[in-house]
């Protein structure tokens, strides 16, 4: 009791010693002639301090340093060192308008065809018949299902509906059929690509397909050259592990088949879409903004990144019999990833960086996640941050869920919709589904979408106990530049194609004559063949930016769905 009532005493002493010097050495043009009662008030309270204070030991020597009147600057180190980093209570005061994008107005989705691209009914090929058996969870299956029309028209082939994956992680047993609108994904692309439910019969004999195998990022040559001749042989082919088999060095027609798909053909059927309304509504009813996190922060992820979080011996002997699924992971040093950016945020973390940016604790957020590791108790820094936290399970009865619950699918495509809906969506990796979702909020209309910048934030999280909330805000702010979901952000061709569709996002030209021009720098109904514009040399040059392979830094931030399957093969 005695050693706190000194701490007081101390701390009381620090502040009204501050306080009475600013006065002096800032103010005392105003206040000159009050400095003689003001030095007697000090003296004062140092007598008072000195006679009920208790002595003060040794091991308190480090509470109190020196203190030299250099324009306050030392006794105000001081006082700092005492505070604890503080979060606001309020709400966030950031300048500006936190639920847009600046200059999202000037951009919208552009993918319709030139008049060049060939029709389904010219460019198809009789008894040639492509299968795809895709890869993963939903998102990652999603990648594979949009490749595999682009492949078919490369192809020359009929598209048969893919399979979906029902033998990994996940034990999933829907269909194509129990997660799309099958219907609508063969009539809206009908002028592409054929695509049919089931392969025919030949003479009535049932066409059994030969299996193989693409590499990644295989590019439209690469489909030509190895798949093709098979396919004139054989008529019917099915692909397997069907997910990132297609280069993002295509033609701008086949990236714009590919934003047709994915943006307008493939939907979600009516039961999944009808409970995704629900839930959109039902925070709407509460909040007219609000976030929707994919926190991404369940055991399975923790365990692939090599990761440590602090939960010592417990930890990692749970997150390293996890890890021993995926065989071919070498060894990590948790520190070193931590640097690098290559670990996910914290649930606490992510709240923090969220409170930084401007949004109060009145925000209302939803939380899109499978099972947390560590449960309520991770959770708990977060829900204290922000008290307005929902999920599916909140705002929906079990019995609502029912039909989805026992298919991981299905509850995904819920959440899609949700983080879909929202004023801002956050990721918290590089996954599959923050890839789709990020391609497809910057297609319709560049939605905000934050993505952490981890490598320059865990600094900041490492030393905020050594600086004030203003000075870590501050810094926050500044270590997202960037990573706001603003256009432009990404160079045009850089990336995944599904998470910078830039050959299909179109800059508005003039407001009162509106023109469609591709981030390419071309219009988007100019042909290859004019060059004689400046701008389709820019095109040429975007289109050619990258290769399609995914950096060091991008695999890494993989969703364990995609490296799963990767290390398989």
């Amino acid at each position: 009791m005695k050693r706190r009532k000194q701490r007081s005493h101390e701390r009381l002493f620090l502040v009204l010693q501050i306080i009475l010097h600013t006065l002096i050495f800032k103010r005392r043009r105003r206040i000159h002639h009050l400095i003689p009662l003001l030095s007697a008030l000090s003296g004062g309270l140092l007598f008072f301090f000195v006679l009920f204070s208790p002595p003060i030991t040794s091991q308190h020597h480090h509470l109190i340093n020196p203190i030299w009147f250099n324009n306050g600057t030392e006794l105000q180190m001081n006082l700092q060192k005492e505070h604890v980093f503080c979060v606001p209570m309020g709400g966030g005061s950031l300048s500006g308008d936190i639920w847009t994008s600046k200059q999202s107005k000037l951009y919208h989705g552009c993918s319709n065809s030139s008049d060049k691209f060939p029709s389904a009914e010219v460019n198809t090929h009789p008894n040639r018949y492509l299968m795809i058996a895709t890869s993963g969870g939903l998102n990652q299956q999603r990648t594979g299902i949009v490749d595999a029309v682009v492949a078919a028209h490369i192809l020359n082939a009929v598209l048969v509906v893919p399979k979906l994956d029902q033998k990994s992680y996940w034990k999933d047993s829907s269909n194509f059929s129990e997660i799309f609108d099958v219907d609508r994904f063969i009539s809206h692309l009908s002028k592409d690509v054929k695509i049919i439910r089931d392969i025919p019969r030949i003479r009535d004999k049932v066409i059994t397909p030969y299996t193989t195998r693409v590499p990644r990022k295989c590019n439209a040559k690469c489909y030509q050259t190895r798949i093709l001749p098979i396919l004139k042989k054989k008529h019917a082919v099915q692909l397997t592990k069907f997910d990132y088999r297609l280069s993002n060095r295509l033609d701008i027609d086949m990236q714009k088949l590919r934003c047709r798909v994915n943006f307008h053909a493939l939907k979600f059927t009516d039961p999944i879409i009808e409970m995704g309304r629900k839930l959109v509504e039902r925070i709407r009813m509460k909040s007219n903004h609000f976030v929707a996190l994919h926190l991404r922060f369940e055991p399975d992820m923790l365990a692939f990144s090599g990761c440590y979080y602090g939960g010592g011996d417990k930890e990692r002997k749970e997150l390293g019999k996890i890890r021993k699924r995926w065989k071919t992971l070498h060894a990590r040093n948790p520190d070193k990833e931590r640097r690098h950016g290559k670990c996910p945020l914290t649930p606490e973390e992510i709240g923090l960086m969220l409170r930084a940016l401007g949004f109060g604790n009145d925000v209302h957020i939803y939380v899109a996640s499978g099972e947390i590791y560590g449960g309520e108790e991770t959770l708990a820094p977060l829900k204290a941050l922000f008290p307005n936290f929902y999920s599916k399970e909140t705002i929906a009865s079990k019995e609502e869920l029912a039909p989805f619950s026992s298919f991981s699918s299905r509850m995904a495509a819920l959440d899609f919709m949700v983080c879909d809906e929202s004023d801002v969506f956050v990721s918290n990796n590089n996954g599959n589904m923050a890839r789709m979702l990020a391609g497809r909020r910057r297609y319709f209309g560049h939605k905000p979408t934050i993505r952490p910048n981890a490598k320059k934030l865990y600094k900041l999280f490492l030393n905020r106990n050594n600086m004030t909330w203003e000075e870590f805000a501050s810094q926050v702010r500044t270590s997202q530049i960037g990573f706001m979901g603003e256009p432009m952000e990404v160079k045009p061709g850089r990336g995944e194609f599904h998470e910078n569709p830039s050959a299909c996002i179109c800059a508005d030209s003039d407001a009162n004559d509106r023109e469609d021009v591709s981030l390419f720098g071309t219009s988007s109904i100019i042909s290859e063949t004019d060059t004689g514009s400046s701008t389709n040399i820019a095109r040429r040059d975007m289109v050619e930016v990258t290769d399609g392979q995914v950096s060091e830094e991008e695999q890494e931030w993989s969703d364990t769905e995609y490296m799963e399957n990767e290390l398989e093969i």
